[in-house]
């Protein structure tokens, strides 16, 4: 397989982690580099594991995953976009510390963004390719595009504050739709 065609793969598998990044990012606890970088490495590293699983794995379990794949990250990233809506409708007095980049709401956007990349690995063993230099490149550039995604959101929220957060919120739901129905169609 060729690096270009390993690029191509990588930045369609970022793309969800960029966009969900851009929401996360416009939450004011993700400014600075300690929730950037916990965001953007979790994102890179599930992006980077899950080919390496689904590889290992094969092409035995895809049929059962395959159906209700999409139907999880619906339900993680409507989770967590809900609770974004939730706390940008609060007065900042009583807005709590949900935190995207901490704790079990990372690990579920990190799953979410990343499910799509289990069966590229599924796809990569049948084709008998080496998992490790791809899913090397898919984590390094879904790290990358996370990183430009949250400074991005940042920006965007200290612009527009709390709507940014309504908006990021709505965002994860509909990425989770559009997902549903790209699976479904």
């Amino acid at each position: 397989m060729y690096f270009i065609d390993i690029l191509v793969i990588a930045l369609g598998l970022a793309m969800d982690a960029f966009a969900v990044s851009i929401s996360s990012g416009t939450k004011e606890v993700t400014r600075g580099f300690r929730p950037t970088f916990r965001l953007s490495f979790h994102f890179g590293l599930f992006q980077f594991l899950m080919p390496v699983i689904g590889w290992f794995l094969g092409s035995e379990i895809s049929v059962y995953v395959k159906s209700f794949d999409h139907w999880v990250t619906l339900c993680l990233l409507s989770f967590v976009g809900v609770r974004m809506i939730i706390e940008g409708f609060k007065p900042d007095s009583n807005k709590s510390e949900f935190d995207p980049s901490k704790g079990m709401h990372m690990v579920m956007l990190s799953i979410a963004t990343s499910i799509d990349a289990f069966a590229i690995g599924l796809s990569l063993a049948v084709l008998q390719v080496n998992i490790f230099y791809p899913s090397v490149i898919i984590g390094v550039v879904t790290g990358i595009l996370s990183v430009i995604g949250i400074q991005l959101g940042n920006k965007l929220g200290l612009r527009f504050g709390r709507r940014m957060e309504i908006i990021g919120g709505l965002v994860l739901i509909l990425i989770g739709i559009k997902i549903v129905i790209e699976h479904l169609s």
